[in-house]
C-alpha cells in the first residue's frame, strides 16, 4: 500500500511529489505531466507571471524555472515574457529531476476503503493507499455561461479546449470575457487570421502596468514591494501569507477570492490587441442560438439596447469556478461527506491541506476559498506542497510510524525503479 497518491501532475502535483520523495514517502504521481498547460492553451501564449515567481517547488529551492533555462541557453529575465511552451518543458524536466516517474494514466474513480483510499484508473487494477492529494488543476471547472448551455456541439467552446487556433483562420469568432485568458486568445486569433471580437460585460479594460524594476531605492521598494502575485502590500499579503489568509472569517475569504487580483490583460498584450480586436465592453450576453452552421448572439448594450452579433463559432475565456460537485472522479458519497466552505462548495481544510475526511487532501484551485488567490497561482505551489506533505506525514504518523523512523521498515528515499506496489485485486 502506497503511503500517498498524488493525483495530477501540473505544477501543484509535481510539487507535491517532489517534497514527499524527499521525505521518504512511498508516494505514486498520476497523471500527464503538464497537460492543461501543454494541451489545453493556444500556441503561442507566453506566461503572465513574470519568470521568478513561476517557479515548481522542490526542497532545498531546488530545479527552478532559472535552473532549466540554464541547462538550455534561455533566459528567464523579469520584465520578459516568457513563452508558456519554455515553461510547459520546464515543468517536464522538472518532474524528470525532482518527482518519481509519473504514471500517464487517468484516474476514474477514488473511494474510501478500510483506513485509506482505492484509486480506479482506465489502465489496470485498483490501487490502495493511504492517503491521497488531489492536485487536478483548473480543468474540471471550466465555467461556460448558461446562455450558451443550449448550442449544438461545435457552435461553442472554452478556452481550454484549444491548443491550435489556426482552425478559425478566415471565420468570425466571438471571445466571451475580460480577463487574460480573453484578451490573449483574441490576439491570438487575429494573429492566426481570424476575425475576432472581444465581448465584455465589463466597461473596461483593465491593463496591468509595466512592472516596476527588482532593485529599486529603499524607500519605493517598501511602499510597493515585489510579490509573486505583483506588486503593492495587499498582492504581497495574498502571495506571502496563505496561513493568514486562512485565519480570516470565511465571509472575508470568500470576498478576496473573488475580488482579489480580477480579470487584467498583460502590458505587452495591449498593443498586440487593441491593433487587431474591435471590443464590445458593457455588452451582456442574454441569448445564443444556432443559425445554420453559425451562432447568432443577442447582446445588449450599455444603453440597453438589444443587438446581434452572427458569428461561425463562440470561445467562452470565462475563467474556472471551484466546486467540489463537478469533481466527478472523486465517489459522490464522499463529496457529500465532506464539510465545506463559501457559496461555491468547496472543501474546508486544515492548516496541512487535509479535508474533513481524513487523509483526503485537497491542492490549487480548490483549495482557495480557504488559503487565498495564491493557489489559482503557480506561485501557490510553494506554500501548498511543504505544508500538505507535512499533514500528510502528521496523518501517517497517527497511524504507525513514519518511513524510517525507528519501529518502520526501512522505505527508500526518492523514486526506485521497479519498487513493487500493492494493488487491490
Amino acid at each position: 500500500m502506497d503511503d500517498l497518491v498524488v493525483i495530477g501532475a501540473g505544477p501543484y502535483g509535481l510539487s507535491i511529489a517532489a517534497h514527499a520523495a524527499a521525505a521518504g514517502l512511498d508516494v505514486r504521481v498520476l497523471g500527464r505531466p503538464m497537460a492543461s498547460w501543454r494541451d489545453h492553451m493556444p500556441r503561442g501564449m507566453f506566461l503572465k507571471s513574470e519568470p521568478w515567481s513561476s517557479n515548481l517547488s522542490a526542497p532545498g529551492g531546488r530545479h527552478t524555472l532559472a535552473d532549466y533555462c540554464r541547462t538550455r541557453g534561455l533566459t528567464a529575465r523579469h520584465g520578459r515574457p516568457l513563452p508558456i511552451a519554455t515553461f510547459s518543458a520546464y515543468g517536464m524536466w522538472f518532474a524528470r529531476q525532482a518527482c518519481p516517474e509519473v504514471e500517464e494514466v487517468t484516474v476514474t474513480h477514488v473511494a474510501p476503503h478500510g483506513d485509506g483510499f482505492r484509486v480506479t484508473t482506465d489502465q489496470g487494477p485498483p490501487l490502495l493507499t493511504r492517503t491521497v492529494a488531489l492536485a487536478v488543476g483548473v480543468l474540471p471547472f471550466a465555467h461556460t455561461p448558461a446562455d450558451l448551455a443550449g448550442l449544438p456541439p461545435g457552435h461553442c467552446s472554452h478556452s481550454s479546449d484549444h491548443h491550435d487556433l489556426s482552425r478559425f483562420a478566415g471565420q468570425e469568432v466571438a471571445v466571451l470575457g475580460a480577463g487574460q485568458a480573453a484578451l490573449e486568445t483574441a490576439a491570438l486569433l487575429a494573429e492566426e487570421g481570424a476575425r475576432p471580437y472581444l465581448v465584455a460585460r465589463r466597461h473596461r479594460i483593465d491593463w496591468n502596468a509595466v512592472p516596476q524594476p527588482l532593485r529599486r531605492p529603499l524607500l519605493r521598494a517598501l511602499r510597493d514591494p515585489h510579490s509573486g502575485l505583483g506588486t503593492g502590500w495587499r498582492s504581497w499579503v495574498w502571495s506571502e501569507l496563505p496561513w493568514a489568509v486562512r485565519r480570516l472569517p470565511e465571509a472575508t475569504r470568500e470576498r478576496i477570492v473573488a475580488t482579489a487580483l480580477g480579470p487584467a490583460g498583460a502590458w505587452w498584450l495591449r498593443e498586440r490587441f487593441e491593433q487587431r480586436v474591435p471590443a464590445l465592453l458593457g455588452h451582456r450576453l442574454h441569448r445564443a442560438v444556432p443559425a445554420g452552421g453559425r451562432t447568432r448572439l443577442g447582446l445588449t448594450t450599455p444603453a440597453g439596447e438589444s443587438v446581434v452579433l452572427d458569428v461561425a463559432h463562440v470561445i467562452a475565456a470565462t475563467g474556472f469556478a471551484p466546486d467540489l460537485d463537478r469533481l466527478t472522479l472523486l465517489d459522490a458519497g464522499l463529496r457529500a461527506a465532506l464539510r465545506t466552505v463559501g457559496a461555491g462548495r468547496t472543501p474546508a481544510l486544515s492548516a496541512g491541506f487535509e479535508s474533513s475526511w481524513p487523509g483526503l487532501f485537497f491542492a490549487g484551485l480548490l483549495t482557495a476559498p480557504s488559503f487565498g488567490p495564491s493557489m489559482r497561482f503557480v506561485h501557490g505551489a510553494g506554500f501548498a506542497a511543504g505544508r500538505l506533505v507535512a499533514g500528510v506525514r502528521r496523518r501517517l504518523a497517527a497511524r504507525g510510524p513514519l518511513p524510517g523512523s525507528a519501529g518502520a521498515d526501512p522505505v527508500p528515499r526518492g523514486p526506485v525503479a521497479g519498487q513493487p506496489k500493492t494493488y487491490l485485486r
